[in-house]
């Protein structure tokens, strides 16, 4: 068989461990795994590379339509762009902050046809749990496809915007888990308090607070604690699938994995960001480094970094939520926006930070960014180099340090947290269904071969 493309040389993450061997690619799909596999049109020598699965982050906003009132936020378009440039080759988008939000067939069409001809890597979609689409809101977004739901314990959403997403209520938490846990997906959970993260952020405020420290400490980790085991004991009750989105504390890992030892389904997971900022630096960096759940402190990340290591957390994502910068340009973090702009520096903050400083496994440090996120929400043909997979890769050049600047982000609004840091590995190449998406030496192609991912069950 002449192959598409073969991949030669490079020390390949399988599921059994790294490997140097080669890889050969046919329409999209991994073909053979092996030493002497033939001929190509195309050939690539990965010699000093890692070659590991494409990242699937599992947590990306993405603002595309903005309905009027957030046109200037990141679209497909560019959050693309930035992915693959970051070695994402495929990511699951939130319901939310695309206006209208992704409750019901309609919006998830308008949503649909907003990213026509725009994604250079691949997209899945969640549905949103509300208030307001019990009706028939979750059967419909499951007929089309979306890969999982998505609520919001914690206040969000402008109710001065119509259509716009909003936090769910107690009964609608318990009757959503009732209706999704009988479409078989899984319900990913925003979960922090909401009357006393809200009311704590009130006092604060009027108190005359401004500084990034004072907001974390109005969103503390037993109101994060509290909500999680309350979304735990609602998915005993209803037999839902749930997942804990962003944890950004040890005591929220270990709620889970009591629960899991007690045969309920649930998994988490937690962000670059927690496993990288302390809130010490918060208030040097600005409000461009402020979320939700807030980066804790130094000894919290340290045992964040322990719970992951321990194969607790299931893996790691961007959670990118960025806007335009005039909604983090204040002097009060109260009032900026609370969201962080990563998916470009996920793969190469988290292979530098989890392998290279601490010595994680690379079979681990794929499954975290890849296999583990695919296994959960049931996209099969992702994940994994095994024969019959996409064919979707990252090269990652290791030992490689830079400093990340401005005009290195393909974002539409080239804002990040990380920008002045150094990075001690690099993205060498992306690779999604067998194309160069991304490389080093000439940047993002200009095609768009993305495409959406739907999930039938």
């Amino acid at each position: 068989m002449r192959y598409d493309l073969i991949i030669k040389n490079g020390l390949v993450i399988l599921d059994e461990g790294e490997v140097k061997i080669n890889v050969a690619v046919k329409d999209g799909k991994i073909s053979a795994i092996g030493t002497d596999l033939g001929e190509a049109v195309e050939v690539i020598d990965a010699k000093g590379l890692v070659v590991s699965p494409g990242m699937l982050d599992a947590h990306v906003h993405i603002t595309d339509p903005g309905g009027s009132y957030r046109d200037d936020w990141e679209g497909y378009l560019t959050g693309t762009k930035a992915s693959a440039k970051g070695g994402v080759t495929s990511f699951m988008e939130m319901p939310l902050n695309q206006l209208p939000a992704t409750v019901d067939q309609k919006s998830l069409q308008i949503k649909l046809d907003a990213g026509v001809d725009r994604l250079t890597v691949d997209v899945a979609s969640f549905g949103g749990l509300v208030p307001f689409n019990l009706e028939n809101g979750i059967q419909e977004l499951h007929d089309g496809g979306v890969a999982a739901y998505k609520c919001f314990m914690a206040t969000c959403g402008d109710r001065s915007i119509e259509g716009d997403f909003m936090n769910s209520d107690d009964y609608t938490l318990y009757e959503g888990m009732r209706q999704i846990a009988r479409t078989g997906k899984v319900l990913a959970i925003h979960a922090e308090n909401a009357t006393i993260t809200d009311r704590l952020g009130e006092i604060a405020y009027q108190n005359g607070e401004t500084t990034l420290k004072a907001y974390a400490k109005t969103r503390p980790v037993f109101a994060e604690v509290e909500a999680i085991r309350r979304a735990i004991f609602f998915a005993k009750e209803t037999g839902c699938r749930i997942h804990i989105c962003h944890i950004a504390c040890p005591e929220g890992v270990e709620e889970v994995t009591r629960a899991r030892k007690e045969g309920i389904d649930v998994t988490c997971e937690t962000c670059t960001h927690y496993l990288y900022f302390d809130v010490d630096e918060l208030d040097a960096i600005g409000p461009i480094a402020k979320c939700s759940p807030p980066i804790r402190d130094e000894e919290n990340q340290k045992g964040m970094w322990e719970k992951l290591v321990a194969g607790e957390i299931d893996f790691v994502t961007s959670d990118h939520s960025p806007c335009t910068p005039d909604l983090k340009d204040t002097e009060n973090a109260f009032e900026a926006w609370g969201g962080i702009a990563g998916v470009q520096n996920n793969v190469d903050i988290l292979y530098d930070e989890a392998v290279q400083k601490r010595g994680m496994s690379l079979k681990q440090f794929a499954n975290i960014i890849a296999a583990n996120p695919a296994d959960r929400y049931d996209l099969n043909t992702k994940g994994r180099i095994a024969i019959g997979k996409d064919a979707d890769f990252v090269f990652i050049k290791p030992n490689a340090p830079y400093t990340l600047k401005t005009e290195d982000l393909e974002y539409k609004n080239k804002i990040s947290p990380y920008v002045g840091r150094e990075i001690g590995a690099q993205v060498a190449r992306t690779i999604l269904r067998g194309q160069t998406v991304y490389s080093l030496e000439e940047g993002v192609v200009d095609a768009r071969p993305g495409k959406f991912i739907f999930v039938k069950q």
